[in-house]
């Protein structure tokens, strides 16, 4: 497989900056800042705006996410966060009295109050699964899993370091003590291929505007065959059948628009952002999920290996993503380390006690040079 060439021109990004922050919001490509403009100029001439409009952008949309996570479009509902598509899921799966939700120990907190509410409400409760320094996230969940887990909510690489949960393990697992599962993909889908065939998750849901490279306030959920007749959120209008027809939106009715659609948000008719996500879907398709995993994770193996020299502890390759990587200080970390990097022009995260690497590619070899740089200096 080749790699992609550096796509730094394809991105405003100045000069002297390095950026290997990712994970927290990814640039907007030039071509997805032309196609923002264009949607927002549609705006700004409503009387051009038809009707069929409100939902021809939509469904280009909605054809990209399901072409990135290569499933089925009815499968796919258009949500404004991950948060707003882990509601849903909550409000569409059982939780009886007594049974257990688990959760990763330091897990994102979207993925984690959603479902503290759901078992207050239901009488049910959330454990934190936490792992042995050299066992996996996956070893680590099966332990915990019984016949009186409800729902198993996770993701597949952890957001704070970047360590792999092998979901087609756990999703098997799910499968054989009947728990459902639901995946917060927001920080792999668009950098790491996912078998949807193999997982199976009865929920998947990903913000966009970090791996998916997508406008701020937009995102998908991936809903399984058995919940597409399952209960919003909210109950908007463009969603129930017949809306094409403006003229008898009146003509209340109580069927919704098939597949997943039940499920969109409301107000999703919002041509930038839902030209920008064409876009930048777009884009990683034109560029291959593979191939981006396969690129950046030469990027993280490069920086690892360097870093490691220094005296840095990172995770074993195995156990990590393609495209995150953790670094620890040897001993206690500096104050203000964020910002003495960001002054030298290079910004990522502090997660914990660890520095986020989150490269992509427009990342070059200069950059990966003021990093090490940067780090050596502290």
């Amino acid at each position: 497989m080749s790699l992609i060439p550096c796509q730094r021109p394809r991105f405003p990004i100045p000069q002297g900056i390095a950026y290997f922050n990712c994970a927290y919001m990814s640039p907007l490509a030039n071509d997805v800042l032309a196609a923002v403009s264009a949607g927002a100029a549609l705006k700004a001439a409503p009387w051009d705006y038809k009707p069929e409009d409100f939902f021809t952008h939509a469904e280009r949309a909605r054809g990209a996410f399901a072409d990135l996570a290569e499933c089925d479009p009815e499968a796919i509902a258009l949500v404004s966060s991950a948060s707003y598509g882990l509601a849903i899921a909550a409000r569409n799966l059982p939780l009886r009295r007594g049974q257990r939700i688990l959760v990763l120990d330091g897990q994102f907190p979207s993925n984690v109050y959603v479902w503290r509410e759901c078992a207050s409400e239901a009488g049910g409760s959330v454990e934190t699964v936490t792992r042995a320094e050299d066992q996996s996230w996956a070893a680590a969940l099966l332990e915990r899993l019984a016949d009186d887990v409800a729902i198993v909510a996770v993701s597949n690489c952890h957001w704070a370091d970047g360590s792999l949960i092998d979901l087609g393990t756990v999703a098997a697992a799910c499968r054989k003590v009947g728990a459902a599962l639901v995946v917060d993909a927001t920080q792999s889908l668009g950098a790491m291929p996912i078998d949807l065939g193999e997982v199976q998750p009865d929920f998947l849901v990903a913000a966009a505007y970090k791996w998916l490279m997508a406008p701020y306030g937009t995102g998908m959920l991936y809903v399984a065959p058995q919940h597409r007749r399952g209960t919003p959120i909210e109950y908007n209008w463009i969603n129930r059948g017949g809306s094409e027809d403006f003229a008898r939106l009146v003509d209340y009715r109580d069927d919704f628009q098939p597949g997943a659609r039940r499920f969109d948000m409301g107000e999703k008719a919002n041509p930038p952002l839902l030209m920008g996500v064409v876009a930048a879907a777009d884009m990683l398709l034109e560029w291959g999920v593979e191939r981006i995993a396969a690129t950046l994770e030469v990027t993280t193996e490069q920086i690892a290996a360097r870093a490691s020299a220094l005296g840095f502890e990172t995770l074993a390759k195995a156990d990590r993503s393609p495209h995150l990587l953790s670094i620890r200080f040897p001993g206690a970390m500096p104050k203000g380390v964020g910002s003495q990097l960001a002054a030298k022009g290079v910004h990522l995260s502090v997660r914990g006690q660890s520095l986020r690497i989150a490269p992509h590619v427009y990342n070059n070899d200069a950059d990966t040079d003021r990093l090490i740089d940067a780090l050596a200096g502290l």
